[in-house]
């Protein structure tokens, strides 16, 4: 078997067919068509079901690509380790986080980093935890920054702790509601709230909390996923939502937001670290990982 056949079954199953992937590939169809048939004549199997909307794996053929998947990660984290190793300052990571977190702690995280090792290149991918466990699962990044919901599903995944979050009401600071004390949770039930979509972890906490006040969920005005969008409302004073405590630590260096004192209860979520247990992680990866426990140390209320 070649890696050049394995490189052309995986292309074949991402593009969904072999006219698309011998574009991809800058060949031939007739080519395309020769390598499928050499690795299933070398497996003794049928890798491929062919349809009239294109191709999909078989069995056999997903487990192959399970293998090929690894394979090609192995060959191109061996190349960045020889980088590294050329030059200890330089490599490339790619990151997973949601978005919160990557407006914050990770944008943190990287600052510090890119100031101390200024030839480390950065991807950042921005998503829900379900789907960055799958980039993780899928080798497509190199480890995550999440909130924990429980035990992960996925066996090969392990989570590790670095510092609790709690989440807190806040608005800008011109908003009326800064200058207030001992605010109750209904006193708020009317105001302009800026949100992110219901099915969100924050979402979730807000229904908590309203429900056990009898209340209904609040009509957001604005619905976004955006960290920054929701800063620069809470700037203009007029809108209030629900942060991560630490989101205001990294988020509000100028002190242009401020928490109300009105309590959320229950409502705090572990972060940290999630990686692949079978996969020894590069050297730039390790310096990524420890700089992490470094800057959430502070943060950390577990021994």
């Amino acid at each position: 078997m070649k890696l050049q056949d394995l490189h052309v079954l995986m292309t074949v199953v991402q593009a969904g067919g072999m006219g698309k992937a011998a574009l991809l590939l800058n060949t031939t169809q007739p080519n395309v068509s020769r390598s499928i048939t050499e690795l299933e004549r070398v497996f003794g199997v049928r890798l491929l079901d062919r349809h009239r909307r294109g191709v999909e794996p078989t069995e056999c053929g997903r487990a192959l690509l399970d293998c090929g998947t690894a394979v090609f990660d192995e060959l191109r984290r061996g190349v960045k380790s020889i980088e590294f190793l050329a030059d200890p300052t330089a490599g490339e990571v790619r990151i997973g986080s949601t978005a919160f977190l990557a407006a914050s702690f990770v944008s943190a995280l990287v600052d510090r980093l890119s100031r101390r090792h200024p030839r480390i290149r950065f991807q950042l991918v921005t998503g829900y935890i379900e789907t960055l466990h799958r980039e993780l699962s899928e080798r497509k990044v190199d480890l995550l920054f999440v909130r924990s919901g429980g035990p992960i599903a996925d066996e090969r995944l392990h989570f590790e702790f670095l510092f609790d979050d709690r989440y807190v009401v806040a608005a800008g600071a011109k908003n009326p509601w800064t200058r207030r004390r001992n605010i109750q949770l209904p006193d708020l039930a009317e105001e302009r709230w800026v949100l992110p979509p219901r099915e969100s972890v924050i979402g979730s906490i807000i229904t908590q909390a309203f429900l056990a006040r009898g209340l209904a969920y609040p009509q957001a005005t604005v619905v976004t996923d955006s960290p920054h969008m929701r800063v620069s409302l809470l700037e203009t004073g007029r809108f209030i939502t629900v942060f991560p405590a630490s989101a205001l630590k990294f988020l509000a260096r100028e002190a242009t937001l401020k928490v109300l004192s009105v309590e959320l209860p229950a409502a705090e979520r572990p972060n940290g670290m999630v990686t692949l247990k079978d996969r020894a992680v590069s050297p730039v990866v390790q310096l990524v990982i420890d700089s992490a426990r470094e800057l959430a140390k502070p943060m950390s209320k577990r021994k």
